[in-house]
């Protein structure tokens, strides 16, 4: 079996080393130099919920509660379905809903919550279809390795569309690869599809704010990253992305902002660096004083 390397990981599923590194130590993945098709998914997964503001312990402790409520479940996130209820997970299986923590199981009454697995969610036992769905979408992911192979991964992406069209991740990863071959109105199409799936998916703001600015839409682009940092504030990128745009405005001093906030998230990067200088030339341009540790006030 192919197995992808730490730098494809934080490349293929868009993840900072700090995040990775933050997942390992709260044990929800195992530190490693190379990964597996459901290694990724599972990395998926956990972002996805991180995203959704579910804290990585919480999401430990779910995982460790799941397994002993149900006998012989090894890994929870690739073997139920998982969604959010308030800032805690709950899994669907066998037909009904289970509170991990809270110990309990009830019946599955509603279909609306924010569901974060790679595969369909029905009460029926798991089937071929569902095998199909996780299956391509691993496809999907191994494909972007290569871009030579970008034609296949669409292809495997509106496959795992077709069987299920509420599969936000795979509108996600899809409307990414029309991105970069630069098919904007097809990208944007996949990306507000992800966001009528799951209206507090934070990636899929930030990703549709990436279009908008990329095709001049700057106004509609600050608002769209500034909905990816209600959802998620600590979200580094959608904080460095909107000072680029409210630049792009001439707004510098709503940028200072941004760029403060993404200095405190990334301390060390290459884009830290521009970040900081952004921020004294603003405090320069505006004849203030750049006293020691005020880009991080």
């Amino acid at each position: 079996m192919y197995r992808y390397s730490r730098a494809d990981l934080l490349r293929i599923l868009r993840v900072t080393a700090r995040q990775l590194a933050a997942w390992e130590k709260a044990e929800l993945v195992a530190a490693a130099e190379s990964y597996s098709f459901f290694d990724l998914l599972q990395v998926k997964k956990i972002r996805d919920l991180c995203a959704r503001k579910v804290r990585p312990a919480v999401i430990r402790q779910s995982l460790e509660a799941m397994q002993k409520q149900v006998a012989g479940m090894e890994n929870p996130l690739l073997e139920a379905g998982a969604f959010t209820t308030g800032h805690r997970i709950a899994f669907r299986h066998q037909g009904k809903v289970v509170e991990p923590i809270a110990g309990q199981f009830m019946f599955d009454f509603n279909a609306q919550e924010r569901v974060v697995t790679s595969t369909p969610i029905s009460s029926k036992p798991e089937g071929p279809e569902r095998a199909d769905v996780a299956e391509l979408f691993a496809r999907g992911i191994a494909l972007e390795e290569d871009a030579a192979n970008q034609l296949q991964a669409i292809a495997a992406y509106q496959r795992v569309l077709e069987l299920d069209p509420q599969h936000a991740a795979a509108h996600i990863n899809l409307g990414t690869l029309y991105y970069n071959r630069q098919e904007y109105s097809l990208a944007e199409k996949h990306y507000r599809q992800a966001i009528e799936v799951d209206s507090r998916y934070a990636l899929a703001y930030f990703d549709l704010g990436n279009v908008l600015d990329e095709t001049g839409r700057v106004n509609e682009a600050i608002q769209t990253y500034a909905t990816a940092l209600q959802l998620a504030p600590t979200y580094a990128d959608a904080h460095y992305n909107l000072a680029l745009a409210y630049e792009k405005m001439k707004e510098p001093r709503k940028a200072l902002k941004h760029w403060r906030a993404y200095t405190r998230l990334d301390t060390t990067g290459p884009w830290a660096v521009h970040a900081r200088n952004q921020i004294k030339r603003i405090l320069q341009s505006d004849g203030l004083k750049l006293v020691w540790g005020a880009s991080n006030s």
